[in-house]
C-alpha cells in the first residue's frame, strides 16, 4: 500500500483479478482514488481459471502494479503466478502475490516466482490470528515507506522530522506481537516437519474424491474447474433451492464445519451470478470419511427442503 502511495501516479493502472479477496482489492481502491489511477480486472475463462489471454490484453506500459492471489479462497484455482510475473515485468510493472491461501497448503518458491511482494497470514496455517508476513524484494526495501510510525522503528527523532531504522526494523512500529511471532514460527516448523509436498498431495486426493462424490448429487452445483489439476483443496457449491446459510446451519447440526457467504469476494460472487456459496475446505487433518459425511448430510439438506 505505501509503495503504491509513493510510486503510483495519475493515469497509471493497477491490474487485479475478479476473484481477489477484498483484502487485495480495498488497498488498491484507496491508492487509485488518492492518486487518480485506474483499476483493471482480469476475468476467468469458461473453466473458472484465470484468463491469461485477458491478462495479456489488460497489460500495457501504464500498468505499474499487478496484484494477484496465488490460490483462490473460493474456487481453489492456483494461478500461474510465475508466468504472470514474467509478463508483468516485461512492462515494468511490480507484482504482489497474495499467498494467504497457498502457503499453508503447498510448497512455495519465491525465487522461482520472482514476484516483488508476497504476503500471507498466520491463522490459515495453524498459527494465531493477528499476525502475517510481507516479503519485499531486497532492492525494493528502501522504496517502501513505513506504514505505521512509533517506537522501535526510528533512528533519530528531532522536533520537526525523524529518520528511520534500516529494514526490516522501519516496518515494525511499536511493541511487536512477540507471542504471535513465536507461535507462527512453531506452526511453520510443524508444517515443514510434515512436509508441505505431503500436505498438497493429501489434499489433492481429497479434492478429487470430493469432486467425484459431490458432483453425483444432481441438485448440487459446484464452482471451479471440474478436475483437480492446479487446484487447492476447496470446493464451493450451492444446493438447488436452498440458501447457503441454511445449508451451512444444517451441516453444522450434523457436525460438519463449512463456511457460507460471499467469502470476502463479492466481485467474484457477482461475476458468478450468485449472492453466496457454501465452501468446504480440506486440510491435513481431514480424510475420506469426512467427505462421505458431507455427502450424506447434503442428502439430508435436500430431503428437508424438497
Amino acid at each position: 500500500y505505501t509503495w503504491g502511495m509513493k510510486h503510483i501516479k495519475e493515469g497509471d493502472e493497477i491490474v487485479l483479478t475478479i476473484a481477489e479477496h477484498h483484502s487485495n482489492i480495498l488497498p488498491w481502491q484507496m491508492v487509485a482514488e488518492a492518486k487518480g489511477a485506474k483499476l483493471k480486472y482480469v476475468y476467468l475463462d469458461e473453466n473458472f481459471r484465470l484468463s491469461m489471454k485477458d491478462f495479456e490484453e489488460k497489460m500495457s506500459d501504464r500498468v505499474k502494479l499487478v496484484a494477484v492471489q496465488h490460490m483462490s479462497n473460493v474456487l481453489g484455482i492456483i494461478n500461474p503466478v510465475e508466468e504472470i510475473t514474467q509478463i508483468a515485468h516485461k512492462y515494468g510493472a511490480k507484482v504482489l502475490v497474495d499467498g494467504a491461501q497457498s502457503v499453508p497448503h503447498m510448497k512455495v518458491d519465491l525465487q522461482k516466482i520472482n514476484c516483488d511482494f508476497f504476503a500471507f497470514s498466520g491463522h490459515k496455517m495453524l498459527g494465531p490470528m493477528g499476525i502475517g508476513v510481507l516479503y519485499i524484494k531486497e532492492d525494493l526495501l528502501d522504496e517502501v515507506p513505513p506504514f505505521l510510525r512509533g517506537g522501535e522503528m526510528i533512528d533519530e527523532v528531532y522536533e520537526e522530522y525523524s529518520t528511520f531504522a534500516p529494514p526490516p526494523l522501519k516496518f515494525e512500529a511499536g511493541t511487536p506481537n512477540v507471542e504471535g511471532a513465536y507461535v507462527l514460527i512453531s506452526a511453520i516448523d510443524y508444517l515443514e516437519r510434515i512436509g508441505l509436498e505431503n500436505i498438497y498431495e493429501h489434499e489433492a486426493k481429497l479434492l478429487e474424491y470430493g469432486l467425484e462424490k459431490i458432483n453425483t448429487l444432481e441438485y448440487v452445483k459446484t464452482y471451479g474447474p471440474m478436475d483437480s489439476k492446479d487446484r487447492g483443496g476447496i470446493i464451493s457449491f450451492n444446493v438447488e433451492g436452498v440458501h447457503p446459510h441454511d445449508v451451512a446451519t444444517i451441516l453444522d447440526e450434523e457436525g460438519i464445519a463449512v463456511r457460507s457467504g460471499h467469502h470476502c469476494c463479492q466481485p467474484l460472487m457477482r461475476y458468478l451470478g450468485v449472492p453466496a456459496t457454501v465452501r468446504a475446505s480440506f486440510y491435513l487433518y481431514n480424510d475420506f470419511d469426512d467427505i462421505d459425511a458431507l455427502v450424506e448430510a447434503l442428502k439430508k439438506v435436500r430431503k428437508w427442503f424438497r
